[in-house]
């Protein structure tokens, strides 16, 4: 019996498992002694296909994938990197390979396709950036950084906005590969959390947290600071009356609107997620209560009419923080006040992925599974053998998954609720 068969017997059993305990979790809810993540609520997700990319006499050490998978849907393929050092690109329809490029490292960084020039850049645990063919694999370029690159970088009218985990960011000229500026904050002194920030630029500035605590905004031009560093430890040792342990500000921040005007959030580890002023970079707001946040998303939903009929569900916009240590959180991004919280399975879920009105997550212990983002409660989830690590990426009703085994899932999302699926985007 084939593997995908295996998972879809695996789901069926969850479901059962559902019917059992449904009463008692709608009364109790997911709470840190049961949280109500194995069971498989509803047939809302479907495997489409289970392809096996990491072969077993490639693995070379690490026991997880973390690589989100890129998605050209106009090609109908995917770009993903793996432990085994290598970057792939496959068929977004089977899983079927076309190409393999192999670096010194492991590749754990989420890709970037630009269609304009049809290549692909992503970064190596060797220290290196790469820019590669998205037809055939084939190298145009490599610039060495020197440490780790593990997050996904930017592309702005022909600039490339890339970090690596010595908390340096970079502009380089995209067609070249050519160093235009860098800057270097010295890291913290002490113990780090796993991971580091990456780049977001937004308004002519880019904006980048660092493992000294401390959040920046450079000019996307020159690289000269736009604002002065602002300290997030300082905030943690008031709250905690300590210097605290792990100082890391590791999320991407969030460049976004609010009502008073451009903003970004980021997430401090020990000291809470935080909105600051986009020009000046003053605090507008912070939520303290959140310790050990390693992702933040902005979930936006527009007003739609439910496909059943009835009154049209206003629009909505929910500020999303996973917590190691505090779980999955909520917040009302124009104040950081607390909508809901949900604790999390061990191990923890990937950063939340919007599709179809829902949210999408892996845990690296049971699988994957939706969330409504209005009370996150507990959709829909298939069973994954040893989890996955790695986001999900989503087009349309289609999402991919890679298990930390090395396997590729196609999966199929048809939502019960919600909005209507798109209908202008091509299938995949």
């Amino acid at each position: 019996m084939s593997r995908a068969h295996n998972t879809a017997r695996a789901a069926a059993t969850l479901t059962a498992l559902a019917l059992i305990g449904a009463c008692s979790s709608l009364r109790s809810g997911a709470n840190p002694e049961g949280p109500n993540w194995k069971r498989h609520a509803s047939w809302s997700m479907h495997v489409v296909f289970d392809r096996e990319i990491v072969a077993e006499g490639r693995r070379l050490g690490e026991p997880y994938q973390r690589g989100q998978p890129e998605i050209d849907a106009a090609g109908k393929r995917l770009f993903i990197g793996s432990s085994d050092h290598g970057l792939y690109a496959l068929r977004a329809g089977d899983g079927d390979p076309i190409w393999r490029f192999e670096t010194l490292g492991f590749v754990q960084c989420a890709p970037l396709y630009d269609a304009g020039e049809n290549v692909v850049y992503f970064g190596s645990n060797d220290g290196a950036l790469y820019k590669v063919d998205a037809d055939t694999g084939a190298l145009r370029w490599r610039f060495m950084t020197n440490a780790e690159v593990a997050r996904r970088p930017v592309l702005i009218q022909g600039v490339l906005y890339a970090a690596n985990a010595n908390d340096t960011i970079m502009a380089i000229r995209a067609k070249d590969g050519e160093l235009l500026w860098s800057q270097h904050r010295t890291p913290a002194a002490g113990m780090e959390v796993a991971g580091y920030s990456g780049p977001t630029v937004a308004g002519g500035k880019v904006f980048m947290g660092f493992s000294d605590g401390t959040v920046t905004a450079f000019d996307a031009n020159t690289g000269e600071e736009r604002w002065q560093p602002l300290d997030l430890s300082a905030e943690a040792e008031q709250l905690l009356g300590e210097v605290p342990q792990y100082l890391d500000v590791d999320t991407t921040p969030i460049a976004t609107q609010l009502d008073v005007g451009p903003a970004v959030i980021v997430a401090s580890y020990e000291g809470g997620v935080y909105a600051l002023d986009a020009d000046a970079g003053t605090q507008l707001w912070s939520n303290t209560e959140l310790a050990g946040v390693y992702d933040i998303t902005l979930w936006e939903q527009p007003a739609y009419k439910p496909r059943s009929g009835g009154a049209e569900v206003p629009a909505q916009r929910l500020l999303l923080a996973a917590s190691g240590t505090s779980g999955l959180w909520a917040l009302d991004p124009d104040t950081g006040d607390q909508i809901w919280r949900r604790s999390l399975p061990d191990g923890g879920v990937s950063a939340p992925v919007p599709i179809l009105g829902a949210l999408m997550v892996t845990t690296t212990e049971l699988g994957v599974f939706l969330i409504a983002p209005r009370d996150g409660s507990l959709i829909d989830g298939v069973h994954l053998a040893y989890g996955a690590s790695s986001t999900p990426a989503v087009y349309g009703t289609r999402a991919f998954v890679l298990s930390d085994t090395g396997h590729l899932f196609g999966l199929q999302v048809t939502p019960p609720v919600g909005p209507p699926a798109p209908s202008t985007l091509p299938p995949i």
